[in-house]
């Protein structure tokens, strides 16, 4: 199980961890990246997630979830950063084969920005991704695992 960029730091009292706002794993048997939001996520947050991963070529065609309740907050600065994901992430799709990828969103807020971007996605020429943004975990593992 690996973490994105947890940083251990010692001070007089003792030692403790600091990690990133998401953490992933990559599961290459069911070829599928679990990533976990936590705390604050910030746009340069998701943007370095999505360059990290997705520019990884053994990753091509692999399902994606996003667990987003953890997050406590998102700060895009805009919402016009919805939409530069969504290219920036369907310029990095692989064109061989279609993937999903869900997104567990059970506050208002990030499950309004997931159907954002899952429109976003859509109507992007080159995505081909198929998104999806659920309330629950068992309803986004659902549609990975085959369900529409």
């Amino acid at each position: 199980m690996a973490a994105r960029d947890a940083l251990v730091l010692t001070d007089a009292a003792g030692q403790f961890e600091w990690t990133m706002p998401i953490e992933y794993t990559i599961d290459h048997t069911r070829r599928l990246v679990m990533a976990t939001g936590r705390g604050t996520l910030s746009g340069d947050d998701i943007f370095g997630y999505q360059q990290d991963v997705w520019s990884r070529p053994e990753v091509n065609g692999y399902d994606e979830l996003m667990d987003m309740t953890d997050v406590e907050k998102i700060d895009l600065r805009s919402v016009d950063r919805i939409k530069q994901l969504a290219e920036l992430a369907a310029s990095m799709d692989t064109t061989k084969s279609q993937s999903k990828f869900a997104i567990v969103a059970p506050g208002d807020y990030a499950f309004g920005l997931g159907r954002m971007y899952e429109s976003y996605r859509r109507l992007e020429g080159r995505s081909t991704k198929q998104v999806g943004v659920f309330r629950s975990r068992a309803e986004a593992m659902a549609f990975l695992d085959g369900g529409a």
